[in-house]
C-alpha cells in the first residue's frame, strides 16, 4: 500500500497497530498560549498560490507537494516538490510577496538507472536561521548551501521505504547529492523508523546539527512518528536514545496516526516544531510542538491549518508546513487538496488536485 492509498483509506485500521507505540503528550505549558497566540494563522488564501501544470511530461505535471519557503536577495523563495507519475522532482518558485508565484523550473532532477536516486528526489529543507521572526535567509555551511533529501526506491507515489541524504550547492539551482546517512535498514533503526523514512528538517545549533525526520512501522498498516539524529560532523550521525521524540497522541486524537514532516524553528527562547498530523478519522491537519532543548517536546494539542469545508482548496488535507514572517505577518504555507473531476494527463488519470496554500497571521 502507497501512502496516497493510505491516507485515502483514513488511517483508521492503524490504530490497533498504533496502540503498541502511541504515547499521551504531557499537558500544556503555562507559556505555551502565549506562544500559540504568536503562530495562529486564521486567514487562508482562497486560491493555490503554486498549482500543478497538468502537462504531460513536465515535473509537475500531477501534483506539487512539500514547501519550504525562504527569503534570498530581496525576494522569497519556494523549493517545491514536483510528482509527475514517475515519482519526485525538485523545482524553484520565487515571489516579491509570498503569495504570487512564479516557476523556475527544476532544480534537482532524477539520477541515473541504479541510483539510489532513480525514481524519486526530493530536497525538502536547505539550513536556515533558525529564528521564524529573523530574516529568512539561508546560512551557509562550510560556505555553501547545505540541505537534505529523500527518496524512494519504486516508481509510484512515495513507494517504498525512503532514505535521507544531504546535499549542497552553491547558487540553490546545481546540487550535488551525497550517499545516504540514514536508512530504515540501518542497524541503529528502531522498530518505529523500520518501515521507512519520509521528509527531514536539518537545523544546525552551536555547531552541531539535528536532523529531524518522520517515520513509519513496518507492518501495515502503519503509523507514521518524528524522531531526531545528531551530528558535529555530518558523517556521523547518531540517533536519540529515546527516538521517537514526537510520538503519536491517543486513541481519539486528532494525530493517533500520523505525527510527521517536521519543521523546526525557534521563537524568542523556545524551539517550536510545526507538524502535521492524521486522525483515524482520515483527517490531515497541521499543528505545533514545543522544547526547550530539541530533544524533550510538547504538544500544544492545538490544531493551527485545519481541512476546509468543501469546495475549498483543502477541502482534504491541509498538511506539511513551512513557515516564515514578512514585515511582522506569519506565512503558514502548506500542501492543499481537494477532490477534483477525473483528468487524464498522458497516461495517468488524476482524481484530486493538489498544490500549495498559505495562511496568514
Amino acid at each position: 500500500m502507497s501512502r496516497r492509498e493510505f491516507l485515502a483509506a483514513g488511517g483508521s485500521l492503524a490504530l490497533t497497530a498504533g496502540l503498541a507505540y502511541a504515547a499521551s503528550g504531557p499537558e500544556r505549558h503555562g507559556g505555551d498560549a502565549d506562544l500559540l497566540a504568536k503562530l495562529c494563522t486564521p486567514n487562508k488564501h482562497p486560491e493555490l498560490v503554486l498549482a500543478p501544470s497538468y502537462e504531460a511530461g513536465s515535473y509537475d505535471a500531477l501534483a506539487i507537494d512539500c514547501p519550504f519557503v525562504f527569503a534570498a536577495d530581496g525576494l522569497y523563495y519556494m523549493v517545491h516538490i514536483g510528482f509527475d507519475g514517475i515519482g519526485y522532482r525538485t523545482g524553484l518558485a520565487h515571489s516579491n510577496d509570498l503569495i504570487h508565484w512564479k516557476k523556475k523550473g527544476l532544480i534537482l532532477d532524477r539520477g541515473e538507472a541504479g541510483s539510489v536516486t532513480e525514481y524519486n528526489i526530493a530536497l525538502t529543507w536547505i539550513v536556515r536561521d533558525n529564528d521564524l521572526f529573523g530574516t529568512g535567509a539561508l546560512k551557509r555551511v562550510q560556505g555553501r548551501y547545505l540541505g537534505t533529501y529523500h527518496a524512494y526506491p519504486k516508481p509510484g507515489y512515495e513507494t517504498g521505504p525512503a532514505v535521507i541524504g544531504l546535499c549542497w550547492s552553491d547558487d540553490l539551482r546545481e546540487w550535488t547529492i551525497e550517499p545516504p546517512c540514514l536508512s530504515a535498514s540501518d542497524t541503529s533503526a528502531g522498530p518505529w523508523e523500520q518501515g521507512g523514512l519520509y521528509k527531514s528538517c536539518l537545523v544546525e545549533e552551536s555547531g552541531t546539527y539535528y536532523m529531524f525526520y518522520n517515520a513509519k512501522t513496518k507492518t501495515e498498516p502503519w503509523i507514521e512518528q518524528t524522531g531526531v539524529a545528531i551530528s558535529a560532523d555530518l558523517k556521523t550521525w547518531r540517533r536519540f536514545e529515546r527516538n521517537p521524540i514526537l510520538p503519536v497522541g491517543p486513541r481519539g486524537a486528532f494525530d493517533d496516526v500520523f505525527c510527521s514532516d517536521p519543521a523546526v524553528v525557534r521563537v524568542g527562547e523556545t524551539w517550536a516544531m510545526f507538524f502535521y498530523t492524521l486522525g483515524s478519522d482520515g483527517r490531515a491537519r497541521d499543528s505545533v510542538a514545543f522544547s526547550g532543548d530539541l530533544f524533550a517536546w510538547r504538544k500544544s494539542n492545538e490544531i493551527l491549518i485545519d481541512v476546509g469545508p468543501p469546495g475549498a482548496v483543502d477541502s482534504r488535507y491541509a498538511h506539511k508546513p513551512s513557515v516564515i514572517v514578512k514585515d511582522g505577518t506569519l506565512y503558514h504555507f502548506y500542501c492543499a487538496v481537494s477532490p477534483m473531476p477525473e483528468r487524464t494527463i498522458g497516461d495517468h488519470k488524476q482524481t484530486e488536485r493538489r498544490g500549495i496554500g498559505v495562511a496568514t497571521s
